[in-house]
Parts: structure tokens; C-alpha cells; sequence
């Protein structure tokens, strides 16, 4: 919804309604990053522990295996690099 910012506040509709779902995948957020996860394809288990805690669904998954990130969507919070295995250390997070 387009605000005129000329309307009067009674005109605007009441906060937090979503009057049409499924919005998200035309908003690509990954833009104001300031750290980047590197993912490693040769040291990665596809244990799946990033995919499960990363907020933004942006771990991608074909065929049962991790294949990458989707950094149109990714807002570098670390959290994948953090709860990758340590010993598998397949993601680590770098300067964007």
C-alpha cells in the first residue's frame, strides 16, 4: 500500500492488519547486511542445523542436501555459522 503522507490519519487503515498474504518473496532483505556467511560445500554435512535456526529461510535445500545460501534473503545474523558443527566449521562468517 502506497501512503500519501498528505492523507489524514483517519483515512490510513488500523496497524497491524495484513490485508494480502503471501508478501515476503517480493521483499529481498538480504541488502543491508553488513557480514556475510561463506558456506564451504566441500566441509558441509547437511546436518541441517543451519537450515532449521536461520530466521530468514534463506539456507537452500535440494534433494536432501544443503546447496547453499540464498543471500537475496540472508541478513547476515551468524546464526548458521554459529550452530554449524564445530568440528565441521563449514560456514563462517566474513565482512560484506
Amino acid at each position: 500500500m502506497k501512503i500519501d503522507y498528505a492523507t489524514h490519519w483517519k483515512d490510513l487503515p488500523p496497524g497491524g492488519i495484513i490485508d494480502e498474504g503471501g508478501t515476503s518473496a517480493d521483499y529481498e532483505t538480504g541488502g543491508w547486511r553488513s557480514q556475510k556467511p561463506i558456506w564451504d560445500a566441500e566441509k558441509c554435512i547437511s546436518c541441517f542445523r543451519c537450515w532449521i535456526s536461520c530466521p530468514d529461510s534463506a539456507i537452500k535445500v535440494e534433494d536432501g542436501k544443503v546447496v547453499g545460501i540464498d543471500y537475496r534473503y540472508c541478513k547476515g545474523c551468524g546464526i548458521c555459522a554459529h550452530v554449524c558443527p564445530e568440528k565441521v566449521h563449514a560456514i563462517d562468517m566474513a565482512p560484506e
